[in-house]
């Protein structure tokens, strides 16, 4: 399958299945599943057809593992702005995770840690580069540290999804590391 056509649908589902799954008429169960069949009948219908041989090669060519399929359903992994409870068990996390961003959220982040915004929790990457692919969608990146070993001490509670983004509710200021001088 083409490359933009991969994207095409990858960027379809995470709408759909994150965000607006009501807008095709889905109506994902508590943990976020939805019915494949539904999902593809639902896109057709609604002007955007893609096959079940091309959602299963979108599911295993992204790169960020956005979605999982589970036999007969499918969910994103994480990211959501609508009600779900991924059921997720708390984890450890290790020492440091990292955030991407761009220079102009550094001073709201500075004077308020990061927050999740319309989304349930704060995503955060096991690794800097990670991190800075993050961080590039909105222009030059920006790599915070995230102490999550002190969190985690001090009883923030970390889980980490199907992809290995980690989740947690907040990042106070006091647990991030700003790269360079101010």
């Amino acid at each position: 399958m083409d490359e933009r056509r991969t994207v095409k649908i990858s960027k379809y589902l995470s709408r759909h299945l994150r965000h607006q799954p009501a807008r095709l008429g889905l109506a994902p169960d508590p943990a976020g599943w939805v019915d494949i069949d539904t999902l593809i009948t639902a896109a057709g219908a609604h002007g955007f057809p893609f096959t079940r041989q091309e959602l299963d090669h979108v599911v295993a060519a992204n790169d960020k593992q956005r979605f999982t399929i589970d036999g007969t359903r499918i969910r994103a992994n994480q990211g959501h702005t609508i009600a779900v409870d991924l059921g997720l068990p708390p984890a450890t996390p290790p020492p440091y995770l990292y955030h991407g961003t761009h220079p102009g959220a550094l001073d709201p982040i500075r004077a308020t840690g990061l927050k999740p915004m319309r989304r349930h929790a704060v995503h955060l990457s096991p690794d800097r580069a990670t991190a800075t692919r993050v961080g590039a969608r909105r222009g030059r990146p920006v790599v915070l540290t995230v102490d999550a070993g002190a969190m985690h001490r001090d009883g923030h509670v970390f889980h980490v999804s199907a992809n290995g983004v980690w989740l947690t509710a907040a990042v106070p200021p006091r647990y991030l590391r700003f790269p360079g001088p101010r």
